[in-house]
C-alpha cells in the first residue's frame, strides 16, 4: 500500500496522514508536518501544534500505524512481523529511529533492508531474473532523496558496495523548484 508520508493534526482528533493531510497544508501549514524522515535520528522535535510537539519517531508513528490499518484492511488479517525498508543513507541513529517508529506503530520488525537491497530483490522476483553473481546500480528517487547504489549480488547474498545521493533532491524537492519556476516566469 501507498501512502504520502505527511501527518495532519487538527485541534480535535487524532493525526490525518496521506493525500488529506497533504491537501491540508496549504490552509493549515502550521498542523503538518512534511519530510519528517529528514530528521529520523536525530534529537529533534517539532514545532508544537496545542501544546504538543513530534518527535520524527512520533509523527513516523503515525504514518506506519495508518499503513498498518491500510494493509490490515487489504489482507483481511492483523500484519504485525514486518521487513522494513530505509534509504541507502540511513545509519545506526536513523535505523534505530525507524525500528522504534515501527514498534510505536504496533509491528514486530524483523528486519531492516537498504532500499536499494529491497528494490533489487524485488526487481528479481517480479522479473522472474536471476541477478546472483551480477552488479547491479539501483537508481532511488523518492519524494524526499535521490539514491544511487551498486550492489554485488552473490549466491543468497547481497551487498550494497557503494552509495551515494542527495538527501534533499527528490520529488518534493522536484515539486518546489517548479512552483518557483513558474512564479518566477
Amino acid at each position: 500500500s501507498s501512502l504520502r508520508s505527511v501527518a495532519y493534526y487538527p485541534e480535535n482528533g487524532s493525526a490525518v496522514v496521506g493525500e488529506v493531510a497533504w491537501n491540508t497544508r496549504k490552509q493549515f501549514p502550521e498542523r503538518v508536518i512534511v519530510r519528517i524522515k529528514r530528521k529520523m535520528g536525530e534529537d529533534y522535535r517539532t514545532d508544537p501544534i496545542d501544546g504538543n510537539d513530534y518527535s520524527p519517531q512520533e509523527v513516523s508513528a503515525d504514518i506506519l500505524r495508518v499503513l498498518k490499518e491500510n494493509a490490515e484492511i487489504e489482507m483481511g488479517e492483523e500484519v504485525t512481523d514486518v521487513v522494513i525498508t530505509v534509504p541507502a543513507y540511513f545509519g545506526e541513529r536513523q535505523c534505530a529511529a525507524t525500528m522504534e517508529a515501527a514498534k510505536m506503530a504496533g509491528f514486530n520488525v524483523l528486519n531492516i533492508l537498504s532500499e536499494p537491497h529491497a528494490a533489487a530483490v524485488a526487481y528479481s522476483i517480479e522479473q522472474a531474473v536471476n541477478l546472483t553473481n551480477k552488479h547491479v546500480l539501483v537508481y532511488d528517487l523518492g519524494g524526499g532523496t535521490f539514491d544511487v547504489s551498486v550492489l554485488e549480488i552473490g549466491d543468497g547474498v547481497v551487498e550494497v558496495k557503494s552509495t551515494s545521493g542527495d538527501t534533499h533532491l527528490g520529488g518534493d524537492d522536484f515539486d518546489q523548484a517548479l512552483i518557483t519556476y513558474v512564479a518566477d516566469q
